[in-house]
């Protein structure tokens, strides 16, 4: 998807809310549901993971160089894709202050 293209589903999806915990949940689920069925090839699974780093390179705080940003989202969804890594709570669920494995996680 091109820049152009990619701030208009951006845009879009802000719109209507999709940014939710509950959409990514039910978009691993349904990605694992159909790898499992034999519908859904590794390939395309490394296309969902790279259109999802896309969307969230547009939102990359300034302070955050995007070789790291894209490195660390990208180790991140595949931890999450496999299964190894559960989804935190959102920025309104977060205590104001991280401690133990939030911190470290946020380290990582």
């Amino acid at each position: 998807m091109d820049t152009r293209a990619g701030k208009e589903v951006h845009d879009l999806i802000g719109f209507v809310g999709l940014r939710a915990h509950a959409t990514a949940v039910g978009l691993l689920q349904l990605s694992a549901e159909l790898v499992k069925a034999g519908v859904l090839q590794e390939d395309a699974v490394t296309r969902i993971k790279a259109a999802i780093a896309d969307e969230l390179e547009l939102s990359r705080p300034s302070t955050v160089s995007k070789a790291e940003f894209d490195r660390t989202t990208r180790r991140r969804l595949d931890r999450l894709f496999a299964g190894d890594e559960k989804l935190a709570p959102g920025p309104a669920a977060e205590p104001a202050t991280e401690t133990g494995a939030h911190a470290a996680d946020r380290s990582s």
